[in-house]
């Protein structure tokens, strides 16, 4: 009778934590829908942004291919006026920054010995710092993907453990009647990267065979590497020259000490449109980029509150899907081997003593619960402090 009383309360519990589990599937699949809307949106964003690199290298081109046209004197000019332009940047870059010259005025000379005065006037390094870029955003995309697949496969794991209990526990609700499974099926089909999870699948079943290790290490060192790496690329952006790379400090310095440079170009209307179309392009690939960027900080985030949510979901109700491989015995999942009243307690001879009770939970080893005294046998408050205790222990 007292083992019937406890599994009573057992059988409640573990419907309630089925249900805490739907939950997390229900938030799951909310999350999935709005993951591929995530996932659209960014590769919209990617196209439109490779369109725009595409043509900034378009107009490039074609600018290099008039630079062809340039004579002799040209040239030998620029080779007489690339001292004086690092001089005048060096002198710029020690007033605005006051260290670091030294490595600066060697990758300054570096990159005037490989360029010429179109690449310094019209490009700056801005299409290399765009791909680089690019390829930063796909590998924080691809840890993203992975830890996301991660996230979906221990929900479903959980869950799919979860239905198996529910068989066992109500098998009359099975379908059509109760349709548990039928009923949570994911509502849309799952888009991934190939790559995904290739690098952490090995450890997906330990991470979360147990409830209490839950979620919330999925996401948290990642989005602080990325979120640094992204506010880094930000200043980039917003700063009037960047990082001081040697392409934009010589930007700064080419306008004032190389005028005859910036008119022989002005006096071509061909090529300052094409500047202007190149300009155009690039600051369209920037914005693009930028774009990318907010919409990868937002997945972060979006990922992180509902890491959270889950893992508080997990820790609470996810140690019903350890119980899939149980069968529940004749008598219920709790089962009393002992009571027996202990010692009276010798400072209050008075008082009821309180009572030892020797139960088997599911598959755990027998545990020795105290009840207090007060509480009588046939009270029914009796197995439920019993059942709760015995619950809370297999739980830890």
């Amino acid at each position: 009778e007292m083992s019937a009383a406890g599994s009573k309360y057992i059988d409640t519990e573990v419907e309630n934590a089925i249900n805490g589990v739907k939950q997390m599937k229900t938030l799951m699949d909310k999350t999935s829908k709005d993951h591929q809307a995530i996932l659209h949106t960014l590769e919209e964003t990617k196209r439109r942004k490779e369109e725009a690199v595409q043509l900034a290298q378009e107009k490039e081109q074609e600018l290099a291919e008039k630079q062809e046209v340039c004579n002799e004197t040209m040239l030998a000019l620029w080779e007489e006026c690339k001292p004086c332009l690092k001089h005048t940047c060096m002198r710029f870059y020690s007033r605005t920054c006051h260290s670091g010259s030294g490595l600066v005025g060697r990758q300054l000379e570096e990159f005037l010995n490989r360029s010429s005065p179109f690449s310094i006037w019209v490009n700056g390094e801005r299409i290399d710092s765009l791909l680089e870029r690019d390829q930063r955003q796909e590998r924080q995309l691809e840890d993203l993907e992975e830890r996301f697949g991660l996230l979906e496969d221990g929900v479903d794991d959980i869950f799919q453990d979860s239905t198996q209990v529910y068989a066992h526990v109500y098998p009359f609700f099975r379908a059509p009647f109760g349709g548990f499974r039928e009923a949570f099926r994911p509502p849309v089909q799952h888009v991934r990267l190939p790559l995904r999870s290739q690098r952490f699948s090995r450890d997906l079943h330990p991470f979360f065979q147990h409830p209490h290790r839950g979620f919330h290490n999925l996401f948290q060192p990642l989005f602080e590497m990325t979120q640094r790496m992204l506010e880094e690329a930000q200043g980039g952006w917003e700063h009037p020259l960047g990082a001081f790379g040697p392409g934009r400090v010589l930007a700064a310095g080419w306008v004032s000490r190389a005028p005859q440079f910036g008119w022989k170009w002005q006096t071509d209307p061909a090529q300052s449109q094409l500047r202007e179309q190149l300009e155009d392009a690039l600051r369209l690939a920037e914005r693009f980029t930028r774009r990318y960027d907010d919409l990868l900080r937002a997945f972060q985030a979006e990922m992180l509150n509902t890491t959270a949510l889950l893992d508080q979901l997990n820790r609470q109700f996810g140690w019903v899907s350890r119980l899939a491989n149980l069968t529940q015995g004749t008598d219920g999942f709790l089962q009393v081997t002992t009571v027996l009243s202990k010692t009276p307690n010798l400072e209050d001879p008075s008082a009821p003593p309180d009572t030892q009770v020797t139960v088997q939970l599911f598959d755990s080893e027998p545990l020795v619960l105290t009840v207090p005294g007060d509480i009588s046998w046939d009270d029914p408050r009796f197995m439920e402090t019993v059942a709760e205790q015995a619950l809370q222990h297999y739980k830890q």
